[in-house]
């Protein structure tokens, strides 16, 4: 006979002597009404049968567990009472209930001592509806940390999932499949507590109670069937290739491209499609190439799993490999690269920096050292030394560096869009030269002067490592920089709002996202017309001493590379503030193609929403076929949304080692990139509360360049959840001298987003939750 939720006294009663995977402590239960009418007669009960204390007094409201709504956390519970406490912690537990019912209860049960571990646990995850196992749990002895909002580590299986959780948590995992049988496969929510006895570790149920899902729950079947099929993907994906350096790879949702920072972890499927065919099918393999380093093309460097994206990391490292290194060498890198990748994964959103050698660098004979270490010989790291150096002369060099070229490029973009838009093409037709423009003369300057921005970076940190500049030098010079985004923020300040919408109305907050407003379709979303924000500090430019350009000259002499001092900086200044001078433009042409988009889906009765499902794909063919467009528009909609369905109900780890971690893995705390040497202690924000955004820490998912508006309001700081750190938001923070944490990850973004205040602590990478 299946059981029935009830109070939280109530469960824990009716699960008394039913429990075979956990304890249940002794506990006392009594109602108000009880309470009231014979208060003294409740208090003898507690000392009789749970023993001196000290005791927890819980509550157990009727309006928490319901099917509706669990209220949880919403009433009190107070530790550690002892005897002279007991009268006063009742009172308290009953008065946070407010609106008191006779009926409502409290329950007693003995404080359990020797805690290992405790937290909460899930049969199906609240966020995707999907048959899940969820453990977030925490060690130590405090057992309302990971129930208080203090965060704690998060184990994750899916529910036909045959590898074997962690031997601490199987216990739990039991737990939560009995409970499943118990209350005939009613989602269950539970609390639980670890701690140690004589006869070893006892697991023990604090409390059950009714899980709400939003969707009705998915079923374990569809679950394995498509976890089964990602199983095989990522199997194949893993094997050798006979074009490809390598043995294996790992998949990543930051490394390279990163994916989670400019289109999300769950794209819609037109977000999808756009940044395939802008950038990771062929785009990024064609320019990378042109730089001098290995021939890539024809792989798409993003594969989806249902709908989300991942990075090949083998992909990505072997096209950071230079063209002219011998292939044996060239493989025994790319493997030493994917095995410090599985070493330390949280540096998968700073690949670049940590872990490839991607250019030649001041420092370089300092950090090819790692190598040495493991194994490679001395004549290997010289021919590695050597390419690179050739390599970053290309690509550096005061005339004809390629990056010159590159930027060129950007002119003919607009001159071409301009010319477009004033003609008489159709939408459609002006939807394929938008979207091939942007290719031609958009993403592929762009992912060169994202290159040349990379070894700019690079250079600068390598002038710190060896001792020219100091850290405060670094901040100073990236503080100089002028950015597109350093001149909206001053622009903002001066220009009236048409002039101002003229200029910046085609950026977006997630640039692929067709349903997210530009700043000229919502103006008042973004901006407070009513008020001038004042125009930001002029910063003092950078400028070298004597003795640090004389070190200059010594150390490029030394290395063998060709810029002097002035073209070196004038370099790394242009390589980053072209960075973003070519994506500004580059977004412009793939805005007006997305409002053409939702033009054309409007004249066939298509809203924004549906259209949102639609591969690009299906416009090219309306370009180029005389086909019926509602028909082949609908049809790529529905498509869409089927499969993106599927992609809500999936849940997989920011990096995918092995095949099995599609079935289980525990969510990482990331590494995060800590932007300035500044601190700061403000309240904490959403980018949707505007009337809040000035004097608090502002926390955003994506280091997107669409949220440059928000630096027309003076914000004390940002969060984000995904960028790395040569991010735009990375580089625009530098630029403003504000403290910033770039790419915190999943699981400490939603630590840090749900705090009221945070003090974070940039030169120390620490960040305290004050409330």
């Amino acid at each position: 006979m299946s059981l029935h939720f009830s109070t939280k006294a109530g469960t824990l009663i009716s699960l008394q002597g039913r429990l075979d995977s956990a304890r249940i402590a002794p506990l006392l239960s009594f109602t108000v009404r009880d309470w009231q009418l014979g208060g003294q007669a409740c208090f003898r009960d507690v000392q009789g049968r749970l023993g001196t204390g000290p005791w927890i007094v819980r509550s157990s409201c009727l309006r928490e567990d319901g099917a509706q709504a669990s209220c949880a956390g919403a009433f009190l519970s107070i530790p550690d009472v002892n005897e002279a406490e007991l009268v006063s912690a009742v009172e308290q537990v009953i008065a946070s209930y407010g609106d008191v019912h006779p009926a409502d209860e409290v329950l007693i049960q003995p404080m359990l001592g020797n805690v290992l571990r405790s937290g909460v646990a899930f049969s199906h995850d609240p966020n995707t509806c999907a048959p899940y196992r969820l453990v977030n749990w925490s060690e130590g002895c405090d057992t309302a940390a990971v129930t208080s909002g203090m965060g704690g580590r998060l184990w994750q299986q899916a529910a036909s999932s045959e590898v074997a959780p962690p031997s601490s948590l199987a216990p739990i995992i039991s737990l939560l499949e009995e409970l499943l049988v118990l209350f005939d496969g009613s989602p269950v929510d539970c609390e639980f507590a670890v701690t140690s006895e004589t006869d070893g570790e006892v697991l023990w149920l604090l409390q059950a109670r009714p899980l709400i899902l939003a969707t009705p729950a998915q079923s374990e079947m569809d679950q394995a069937a498509w976890l089964d099929s990602i199983q095989r993907k990522v199997a194949r994906g893993m094997q050798p290739h006979p074009f490809l350096m390598g043995q294996r790879t790992v998949y990543g949702v930051m490394p390279d491209w990163n994916p989670a920072e400019i289109i999300g972890i769950r794209p819609k499927p037109l977000a999808l499609s756009l940044y395939r065919d802008l950038v990771t099918d062929s785009i990024w393999a064609y320019q990378r190439h042109n730089y001098g380093y290995r021939n890539l093309r024809s792989f798409p460097l993003m594969p989806h799993f249902f709908g989300l994206p991942y990075i090949d990391v083998r992909l990505s490292f072997n096209s950071f490999i230079p063209a002219d290194l011998d292939d044996g060498l060239a493989g025994r890198l790319v493997d030493h690269y994917i095995d410090r990748l599985l070493a330390e994964p949280t540096l998968h959103d700073k690949v670049e920096f940590e872990i490839v050698f991607s250019c030649y660098t001041l420092d370089l004979s300092q950090r090819l050292e790692r190598l040495a270490s493991a194994g490679f010989q001395a004549h290997e790291l010289e021919a590695i030394s050597t390419s690179l150096r050739k390599l970053t002369n290309r690509i550096v060099h005061p005339k004809d560096g390629l990056w010159r070229a590159d930027a060129n490029k950007l002119d003919m973009l607009n001159a071409r869009r301009e010319e477009l838009l004033a003609s008489n093409a159709d939408p459609l037709e002006r939807i394929y030269w938008l979207l091939e423009d942007a290719k031609r003369y958009g993403t592929l300057p762009f992912a060169g002067l994202a290159r040349a921005g990379f070894v700019a970076v690079q250079m600068l940190k390598s002038l710190v490592t060896v001792g020219v500049f100091s850290q405060a030098d670094y901040d100073c010079f990236m503080g100089g920089v002028s950015t597109v985004s350093g001149q909206l923020a001053r622009d903002r300040a001066t220009l009236d709002k048409a002039t101002f919408l003229a200029r910046y109305g085609h950026l977006r907050p997630g640039t692929y996202d067709i349903l997210s407003p530009r700043y000229d379709e919502a103006p008042e979303l973004y901006f407070d017309w009513n008020q001038r924000p004042s125009a930001p500090e002029p910063v003092q430019p950078f400028s070298l001493t004597l003795p640090q350009m004389r070190a200059i000259v010594k150390q490029l002499e030394e290395h063998g590379l060709q810029p002097d001092p002035v073209g070196l900086l004038d370099f790394m200044q242009a390589g980053i503030e072209l960075r973003e001078l070519a994506k500004f433009h580059f977004t412009r042409n793939l805005s007006d193609a997305l409002a053409l988009i939702a033009e054309v889906g409007a004249q066939h009765g298509i809203s924004r929403e549906d259209i949102a499902y639609c591969d690009i794909s299906a416009f090219k063919e309306l370009h180029i076929a005389a086909v019926d467009p509602k028909d082949v528009l609908l049809r790529s909609i529905e498509q869409g949304k089927a499969r993106y369905e599927k992609t809500l109900k999936i849940s997989l780890p920011p990096v995918i080692t092995r095949p099995e971690d599609v079935w289980s893995f525990q969510w990482p705390e990331t590494a995060p990139n800590f932007i300035t040497q500044k601190q700061v202690t403000a309240a904490v924000v959403g980018s949707d509360d505007r009337a809040k955004l000035a004097g608090a820490i502002v926390c955003i998912p994506n280091a997107d360049p669409g949220f440059d508006w928000l630096f027309a309001y003076p914000i004390a700081g940002l969060i984000t959840a995904w960028g790395g750190a040569n991010s735009h938001m990375a580089i625009r923070a530098g630029e403003l001298g504000l403290p910033a944490v770039i790419g915190a990850g999943e699981v400490l973004y939603r630590r840090w987003s749900a705090a009221q205040r945070l003090h974070l602590d940039c030169p120390g990478r620490w960040v305290e939750v004050l409330a």
